[in-house]
């Protein structure tokens, strides 16, 4: 295969972008001067929960959503604010982070070990009850698995 692989493309995102440890990301949200973004899959969220007072902003939504020229534009992003990104290890916020720079916000960082990082260092999480319009519960995504593992669509 020639080209670069995805871990090419994650590793160069980090040498161009904030990485904050966990204690780090603690500190800005106990000072009150970021906004956490879950870049997560609303599914994963679900499952998993998430860091308390974060925004979901799935990645494959994440540049229609931070561009104010985007007919999906969110009105919670502004490239005036503070955000700081994570998903389950790194990969996908680090990614998202060089995204959102280049689309013009200068004051944005990512959880270095993710979601997961979070979770082992024994931080509070939050249970997420609703997927929207596609789940009401963690159980309606387990019974999504397991219709499509059995074929049913």
């Amino acid at each position: 295969m020639s080209g670069r692989t995805i871990e090419d493309l994650v590793n160069e995102a980090k040498m161009a972008i904030e990485e904050l440890s966990v204690q780090e990301a603690k500190e800005e949200i106990a000072g009150g001067n970021s906004i956490l973004v879950d870049v997560r899959d609303f599914r994963e969220r679900l499952l998993q929960g998430g860091i308390p007072g974060a925004i979901s902003a799935p990645r494959g939504m994440l540049e229609w959503w931070v561009d104010s020229s985007s007919p999906y534009y969110r009105e919670e992003f502004s490239p005036e604010k503070r955000y700081v990104l994570y998903c389950s290890l790194g990969w996908r916020s680090a990614l998202a982070t060089v995204t959102m720079m280049e689309l013009g916000y200068e004051n944005v960082a990512h959880l270095e070990e993710g979601f997961t990082g979070w979770v082992d260092a024994g931080e509070t999480v939050e249970e997420i009850v609703s997927g929207g319009k596609w789940f009401n519960s963690n159980q309606d995504v387990i019974t999504s698995i397991g219709s499509s593992k059995s074929g049913i669509e």
